[in-house]
């Protein structure tokens, strides 16, 4: 099955302009053909969760793609990078910061599973 692979030049917060190819083509349908992978600060780091479809909780880039697609029926990948360290006040300083070594570990660690979800979701969709 062929995949496409986007990857936006915008900051996170507009990332719905990087669907303006994908909407152009009538044959395309978010709710089976599109993925979305993105940090999520409410999920602790080392963890992931894949949805079918959902509210952007919160989260800008989110909220940009169901703009863009006028729709919340899309597939979603959200990246725990959580949570927001004691003294840090501003989500946004922390999810641009460089991770700590220990991250690494844990988002290492949790790249195997992620890619089995990713190719799941290729071959059968969210279950």
């Amino acid at each position: 099955m062929p995949v496409r692979v986007l990857k936006p030049t915008t900051s996170m917060n507009r990332s719905g302009a990087a669907l303006a190819s994908l909407r152009a083509d009538p044959s395309f349908n978010p709710a089976t053909e599109l993925l979305v992978l993105v940090d999520d600060f409410q999920l602790p780091c080392g963890t992931f969760r894949l949805r079918a479809e959902g509210s952007a909780g919160g989260h800008n880039g989110l909220k940009s793609i169901e703009a863009a697609l006028q729709s919340r029926q899309y597939a979603r990948l959200r990246i725990g990078v959580g949570p927001l360290p004691e003294g840090v006040g501003d989500w946004s300083e922390y999810v641009l910061a460089p991770f700590t070594p220990e991250q690494h570990e844990q988002v290492a660690a949790l790249l195997p599973p992620m890619v089995d979800a990713v190719t799941q979701w290729v071959r059968e969709g969210v279950t």
